[in-house]
């Protein structure tokens, strides 16, 4: 399984910006929810891995264009891609993905809007700081489709039992109550999501960037549990649910609007 079996998106689904000041704003767009196939799941890994990979760069921006930050898989491609080539792809798209920013030499910023749902938590989750808009809400409705994963990433952003019982009922916390836990820096208006994310990022990028880019090194070496091998678990549950037939018959229900 490879980036090259699902070709990219026309046009494409993330594009990166590098600004004066050494500051990389890679922004997601996939109209109508940014649901993202396997392709921009690789995509947005190589766009972020790229921009750590530029000595320039001191500075990661993460945001999405339209109606929210991110709605996870594309569950319809994977409805209609014969066999497990589209959930092989998904699982390991999204493990790049949030590899790739947690592994990313700078920091992220995470600006959100709107729904974070499923792989979006999985970003958010690995990103250094979140700045939300004032209508973001987050959650994980994976139970409701048949899957699992990215409870690693929720419990980064919410305490242990809320997070059990965000996995359960599929329920969503908003950016207040994130706000309140302390895992989102800051809550803005909508209109005012991007400039509050950049003028965090311009605080950031004035820090020598050597010392920038240790202090991730150091940060990551000291985290409570390792972020990548947790979710790799998680998988596991996913692959077993799907090998039970039991997620396909849910996914069915959620593509054909019979399901919740």
């Amino acid at each position: 399984m490879s980036a090259e079996q699902f070709p990219p998106a026309d046009p494409p689904i993330v594009a990166t910006t590098v600004h004066d000041g050494g500051i990389a704003e890679i922004v997601v767009a996939n109209p109508p929810v940014n649901a993202l196939p396997v392709a921009g799941w690789f995509a947005l890994a190589d766009a972020v891995t790229a921009a750590g990979a530029d000595a320039g760069v001191r500075v990661v921006v993460l945001r999405a264009e339209g109606r929210g930050f991110n709605a996870g898989v594309d569950i319809k491609e994977m409805q209609r891609t014969e066999g497990f080539t589209a959930l092989l792809g998904a699982n390991r798209g999204c493990y790049a993905a949030f590899k790739a920013v947690y592994e990313c030499p700078v920091p992220v910023v995470a600006a959100v809007h709107g729904f974070c749902l499923g792989g979006g938590i999985g970003l958010v989750g690995n990103a250094d700081v979140i700045v939300a808009a004032e209508d973001a809400t987050f959650g994980l409705p994976e139970v409701d489709r048949g899957a699992l994963g990215a409870a690693t990433h929720l419990s980064r952003l919410v305490p242990q039992h809320r997070m059990r019982a965000m996995v359960y009922t599929s329920a969503t916390a908003t950016a207040a109550e994130l706000h309140s836990y302390g895992s989102v820096h800051a809550v803005v208006p909508v209109a005012d999501l991007r400039a509050a994310a950049m003028e965090l990022a311009r605080e950031i990028a004035a820090k020598d960037p050597t010392v920038i880019r240790a202090a991730k090194a150091s940060l990551n070496g000291i985290d409570l549990w390792d972020v990548n091998r947790s979710y790799r678990f998680e998988q596991g549950f996913t692959f077993e649910l799907n090998l039970s037939g039991v997620s396909d018959r849910i996914r069915d229900d959620f593509v054909d609007g019979s399901g919740s």
